[in-house]
């Protein structure tokens, strides 16, 4: 058999990630002197909450070499292979930290550096099951993954750029000149990146704009594609569903994978976020 392994900035609920057989590893949130793992002692309400009502900037802490090799240890001890998939190395050392672990286990694990965040993680890992399904081997499955994944695209419209500011991503002036403006900035995720795509005043616009840049890239409705939103509400993303049922012609919007971002990703991107998730034709 093979099993998988991920890290918590998949954004999966605790109940999907045993529903699909899935084995989560939590990242460390710290809060100022507060220490928590993400999912486990810290709820995505509770995240938000504190992103939003103190004015400490939450920080992750990476996974370490040796909790990986516990928990691939476990699996390859049951007699499995294993495929781990890790945050964009280009954020974080999980995938430095799977690696180091991995090379205790020659020929049973492998790993695969997603270069994605949140759903874009989790659309790899449904195009991984359905290849298991298929009957391909761990390294028919990863070989096929290296490739695919450079296909992938993660696109959202941030509801401010105050949480970018925060972070360091962006300077004072730009944040406090888009909170006046009303800007919504459009952001996409390939490459192991964040990259701005433009800018819109207003989420109408803002969401016009996002519909535009999902369009160009042609979504592969044949592979697996999925919705995030962030903070406590999915009434805008449930909005965005609705304006945009063109680009998703033939797909039943109730069948849509919609996940809710978690520390990872919500800490930048802060609460009002939508996006989407997909392969590329």
């Amino acid at each position: 058999m093979i099993k998988i392994i991920t890290d918590s900035t998949s954004d999966y609920t605790m109940e999907e990630a045993e529903e699909k057989g899935l084995v989560i590893l939590p990242l460390r949130v710290l809060f100022g002197e507060e220490e928590y793992l993400d999912r486990v002692n810290l709820s995505v309400d509770d995240f938000y909450n504190k992103l939003i009502e103190t004015d400490v900037f939450p920080k992750t802490s990476q996974i370490t070499p040796f909790t990986y090799e516990e928990a691939m240890e476990k699996e390859v001890e049951a007699g499995n292979e294993v495929l781990v998939f890790t945050v964009s190395s280009k954020l974080s050392g999980c995938y430095q930290s799977a690696m180091t672990a991995a090379s205790s286990f020659e020929d049973k694990v492998r790993v695969i550096d997603t270069l994605s965040v949140s759903m874009g993680i989790q659309i790899l890992i449904d195009r991984a099951m359905a290849l298991i399904e298929e009957g391909k081997s761990l390294d028919e499955i990863a070989e096929c993954l290296e490739e695919e994944k450079k296909l992938v695209r993660v696109v959202a419209l941030l509801d401010t750029l105050e949480y970018l500011k925060k972070g360091g991503r962006i300077s004072s002036t730009k944040a406090i000149a888009g909170k006046i403006l009303g800007i919504k900035p459009v952001i996409s995720f390939d490459g192991g990146e964040v990259n701005l795509l433009g800018t819109a005043r207003g989420s109408k616009s803002g969401s016009n704009l996002l519909m535009k840049y999902t369009e160009e890239n042609a979504i592969d409705l044949s592979k697996p594609f999925g919705m995030v939103y962030s903070g406590f509400s999915d009434v805008l993303l449930k909005k965005y569903i609705n304006d945009s049922a063109r680009l998703y012609e033939g797909k039943n919007p109730d069948d849509f994978v919609i996940s809710r971002l978690g520390a990872c990703v919500g800490t930048y991107a802060g609460p009002g976020t939508i996006g989407v998730a997909y392969f590329t034709k």
